[in-house]
């Protein structure tokens, strides 16, 4: 029982996943349209970039001030949370399987 539950945050993942891949792309082609200093900054390939994916988890685009740019970057930082967060309790239910389980 404790691998289908860790299972099905594989699965919550994957929809955050998807939902990371629709709104993170979408952030940055308003941030490059709109925001040149902060393109700058994020730069080139930001999409998988450590440093533009911690700017989104820290909320850094509240400092734009652009309702725009905040309705775009808000779901993809929260989808990059649902991410990690659905991964760690995945890993932590499959330890906790091998724990009981051995």
């Amino acid at each position: 029982m404790i691998l289908f539950f860790a299972l099905c945050f594989v699965g919550v993942a994957i929809a955050g996943a998807t939902a990371f891949v629709i709104f993170w792309p979408l952030t940055l082609v308003h941030v490059r349209d709109r925001h040149a200093a902060l393109a700058a900054e994020l730069g080139e390939g930001a999409f998988a970039k450590p440093s533009a994916l911690a700017w989104l988890l820290r909320g850094g685009y509240r400092n734009a001030g652009d309702r725009n740019l905040s309705g775009l970057a808000t779901p993809a930082r929260i989808s990059l949370l649902v991410i990690l967060f659905a991964l760690a309790a995945s890993a932590l239910l499959w330890l906790l399987s091998t724990v009981v389980g051995g």
